[in-house]
């Protein structure tokens, strides 16, 4: 089952911190608005995400590259992915325009 308005298949976008214009200019290309959500920090330094609209059974694409501070935008990624998925969306899709430790140099 797919959800579909006047034939077009329909999905959410969501990104982190780590680069909203890219998020925000990928979302203008494809005529649509990014998800509302709360990413912060615990007062302890840990990561929060709240997400802040209905999600349930849609298919959600998260653009989040993981460019330095390489560490953090990944636990980034995993933890609005964790709470999507928490959100009971039907499937999930990861848009890493450039993906850390993608290439190690071995000695």
């Amino acid at each position: 089952y797919q959800r579909r308005v006047r034939g077009c298949y329909m999905f959410q976008l969501f990104t982190g911190t780590a680069n909203r214009p890219l998020a925000e200019a990928i979302a203008k290309a494809l005529g649509k608005k990014l998800g509302r959500a709360q990413v912060g920090r615990f007062n302890d330094g840990e990561i929060r995400v709240k997400i802040e609209e209905n999600v349930r059974g849609a298919d959600v694409f998260v653009i989040q590259p993981t460019s330095p501070p390489v560490n953090d935008n990944l636990m980034e990624l995993l933890i609005m992915m964790d709470a999507l998925r928490r959100a009971s969306i039907k499937r999930i899709t990861a848009v890493i325009p450039y993906m850390c430790y993608g290439r190690q140099d071995s000695n």
